[in-house]
């Protein structure tokens, strides 16, 4: 059976069968005897070369190498009553896992450096080492996994930052530049052309809208520059498509119009504040079109509209088909997710929507999205440390439902239990739960073994909070 296509984080572990493999290609790159190097110049023209721009370049390129500790779950280890039974500690067992991964240095007086959220996201340890050599200790500003993109600062000691340039000017077909750090070799360059622009809909939860490229990209990019031939930041590698974890050609950035925004909200926030239309919509389908009696093969259709909300305000109601956003068609319920999720916070939008019949343009203004918020300390002392919020759109939208962990105190008892901000609480015991008013029900009542059934990037486990 042929195997299937992925797509990979770059992030890697640095593998044990380096040497080796180095020793293997090494005898194979040897050049074979009587070959000579191309000369510097073909009569009194010299051969174009990429070494002025990357002598520039790849001094801002640097490694990033993190520690993260991560509890080992044992449900015979997790019970309170079995560690009581056999004396065992209550602190939980954890393992160390190391990474590596690359990240760009974009302000050198202040000494950010942008990367992947998948790289430093979650990390205990962040050790940043340059192209002269120094390892640094970098401090995490902010993460967004719904970009993939993170924030890290390290001491502005004779840094050198590439410059940003426009991506929203980028063609199919400009020549771009990979700098990266692939399997921990060290800094390693490659190029190609920027092979399609828009890329969405390659599977995740997050906010989409990736340059693809032929550049080489391989494990260990995460977070490196993408540039094109001035030596301008044009994007952040962040993954490849491909059938064995290997590079085939397939590689996606995030461009920096949007890597931008995203930095400068971390640096003044620590987050992203996102604004929200406040619809929930769904792809429209000849079989619904008919049902609204629309002739649409395009868009999606509003299933509602929150009370209160930017869309109220613009008039929009449920049966609307938007067929456009400032002009760009909607194929998908998640191309009008990506255009929320995109843009910053206050700008307006211009909806192009069919109703009965007429199409008509409105415009709406994205605002603060309002989510409902608990303090668990009221809820039940041991939750004392920990505040839920209603989940946001973006995971409502997707059929997911439950109360969202918005912060953990990092010496709770629901911290030492396991319970970590961005957590998902879908149950208390073997009662399900979908919203906070469920939540308040259930665990105000104070039961005597306080088991939430948590879903996060690792699947549903239980969470025992004494």
């Amino acid at each position: 059976m042929p195997q299937l296509p992925h797509l990979f984080s770059l992030r890697r572990p640095r593998a044990r069968w380096l040497a080796a493999a180095l020793a293997v290609l090494t005898v194979g790159a040897m050049p074979a005897p009587g070959l000579a190097a191309l000369p510097p110049a073909v009569g009194a023209q010299p051969l174009p070369s990429l070494a002025p721009m990357l002598e520039k370049v790849t001094p801002a390129v640097v490694n990033i190498s993190t520690k993260t500790r991560v509890r080992v779950r044992d449900p015979y280890f997790d019970d309170p009553m079995f560690r009581q039974f056999f004396g065992l500690p209550g602190t939980p067992r954890e393992r160390v896992e190391q990474s590596l991964g690359s990240g760009v240095i974009v302000d050198a007086a202040k000494g950010y450096v942008l990367t992947n959220n998948h790289v430093v996201g979650g990390a205990d340890d962040i050790s940043v080492t340059l192209q002269d050599g120094r390892t640094l200790k970098g401090k995490l500003i902010g993460t967004d996994p719904d970009t993939d993109v993170a924030v890290v600062q390290i001491p502005a000691t004779g840094l050198k930052a590439l410059p940003l340039a426009d991506s929203s000017t980028l063609r199919v077909g400009d020549f771009v530049v990979a700098v990266g750090d692939p399997f921990g070799l060290g800094q390693t360059v490659t190029s190609g052309i920027v092979s399609a622009l828009g890329r969405s809909g390659l599977g995740g939860s997050g906010y989409q809208n990736f340059i693809q490229t032929d550049a080489s990209i391989n494990p260990g990019n995460s977070g490196g520059a993408l540039v094109n031939l001035r030596g301008e930041l044009v994007g952040i590698n962040t993954m490849i498509f491909s059938p064995s974890g290997g590079n085939v050609g397939i590689g996606f950035a995030i461009p920096t119009r949007i890597t931008s925004e995203v930095m400068q909200q971390l640096i003044a926030h620590g987050k992203v504040r996102r604004g929200s239309l406040g619809v929930q919509a769904q792809d429209i389908t000849p079989r619904i079109a008919r049902i609204l009696g629309v002739k649409a093969d395009s868009g999606v259709v509003v299933t509602q509209v929150a009370t209160g909300s930017a869309a109220e305000a613009a008039g929009l109601q449920p049966g609307d088909v938007i067929g456009a956003i400032d002009g760009k068609r909607l194929r998908s319920a998640d191309d009008l997710r990506n255009a929320e999720g995109l843009l910053p916070l206050g700008s307006t939008l211009k909806l192009d929507v069919l109703r009965d019949g007429k199409t008509r343009s409105v415009s709406a203004t994205l605002t603060p999205e309002k989510l409902a918020t608990l303090d668990g300390g009221r809820l039940d002392p041991r939750l004392a440390g920990v505040s839920f919020s209603d989940l946001p759109q973006q995971l409502r939208g997707q059929g997911i439902a439950g109360v969202a962990v918005s912060a953990v105190g990092s010496r709770s008892r629901a911290a030492l239990a396991g319970l970590q901000a961005n957590d998902v609480v879908i149950g208390v015991g073997n009662r399900r739960v979908t919203s906070l008013r469920e939540l308040q029900a259930l665990a105000g009542a104070r039961p005597r073994q306080l088991v939430l059934v948590v879903a996060d990037d690792d699947g549903a486990h239980y969470v025992v909070v004494q």
